[in-house]
């Protein structure tokens, strides 16, 4: 391999890119648009579920349920329903996720047995979100039990139960306030990658076919692996240099917190972003088309990545089979080690397994390319 040759394709390449609008906004506007839209569209945090309220009651006991419901943070009271149509009409309608119905006689069963019926309707055509807001309606009934109790017990000037009651005080680590943002923002910068690094690599050699330029190339005494790299080396400076983007996006400006070290960071990306691209590479390697080879790199890069890794849904929570085939997504090593690194502040030697995958994957994707291309026209 002679550096001359290899600088002189990366310099053609680099030419062909700043000529190509393209490939300029693929490479600049993509991820600014991606990192705003995940940013601020992919949320897994559930906060003020919309909840109208049937109140029956009308009485103390059963304004305070309410406030507590609001109090929360989790609901948000949208209005008060007079009848049991209405509760129907209001779901079907989509005006609340839920309808809390509170009867006639809750405060005098409460106070004689100590135990009232409260009903809760919730909408459960997004199953997610009404498991959740199931679970918080569930925490605001007992916390409000709780304090009905003690002060009842007060009142009538009885001792407070304390006979097997429990004192659990959970700890949360490395994401505090259980911010969905601290987990998803890091995961947004390996969609990025994935997305842009193999999309602008897929049109590489494809250009060449379709162009006319690849029998000049052909007749060049450069060979498949300078091809290669010199192919390579403008794009691996454009995905770093989006990573790079990302990544102080994530933050400075989704203040994402940040307890790693950057040279475990830039070593895993700079891995990740060689993997991406050497398979956008081989796409336009076997596939003579621009189109038929960016379609076919969007399909191995951007569904694995967004589907398949862990940056959207849990892989403990996939079925077995699902999670065997998960071990064989490249993008699932490196999200792992960017929220191990942006969250927990893990180092290279934490991080051992996912490391030596990618750096598999990068051996093996980058010998693919090279035994792919031929210097003949068939």
């Amino acid at each position: 391999m002679k550096p001359r040759r290899l600088l002189a394709i990366a310099y053609k390449e680099a030419l062909q890119i700043w000529r190509d609008s393209r490939s300029l906004a693929i490479a600049l506007l993509m991820p600014l648009m991606q990192m705003l839209l995940l940013g601020y569209g992919v949320s897994l945090d559930i906060r003020h579920v919309p909840l109208c309220v049937r109140d029956e009651a009308h009485t103390q006991a059963s304004r305070e349920l309410v406030e507590r419901f609001v109090a929360s943070g989790w609901f948000a009271s949208q209005r008060a329903l007079a009848s049991e149509p209405s509760v129907r009409e209001a779901i079907d309608r989509g005006r609340c996720a839920g309808v809390v119905t509170i009867p006639v006689d809750f405060t005098r069963v409460l106070t004689t047995t100590g135990v009232a019926p409260v009903q809760a309707v919730f909408d459960a055509t997004d199953t997610n979100t009404t498991n959740i807001a199931i679970g918080y309606a569930q925490g605001v009934v007992a916390r409000t039990t709780a304090d009905f109790e003690t002060r009842w017990a007060a009142d009538h000037g009885m001792p407070v139960p304390t006979v097997g009651t429990i004192d659990f005080e959970p700890r949360v680590w490395y994401n505090e306030g259980l911010d969905s943002r601290n987990f998803i923002i890091p995961g947004v910068v390996a969609v990025i990658l994935a997305l842009v690094g193999a999309q602008l690599t897929s049109l590489t050699v494809a250009r060449e076919w379709e162009r006319g330029t690849m029998e000049q190339l052909i007749s060049t005494p450069v060979t498949a692996l300078e091809l290669m790299l010199g192919k390579l080396v403008p794009y691996f400076a454009i995905g770093f240099t989006d990573a790079v983007f990302c990544i102080v996006g994530a933050v400075y400006w989704f203040h994402v917190p940040f307890r790693g070290s950057l040279l475990t960071l830039a070593a895993t990306t700079a891995l990740f972003t060689l993997v991406v691209l050497g398979i956008g590479y081989l796409m336009s390697v076997r596939i003579h088309s621009q189109l038929g080879a960016s379609q076919v790199a969007l399909l191995l890069t951007m569904l694995p990545t967004t589907m398949l890794s862990g940056y959207t849904f849990a892989i403990e929570q996939m079925p077995a089979p699902i999670r065997a085939v998960t071990l064989l997504v490249y993008a699932r090593y490196y999200v792992t080690i960017l929220r191990s690194v942006f969250l927990k502040g893990s180092t290279l030697i934490d991080l051992a397994i996912p490391v030596a995958a990618l750096a598999a994957y990068a051996l093996v994707i980058g010998w693919l390319s090279v035994r792919a291309f031929r210097k003949h026209l068939d």
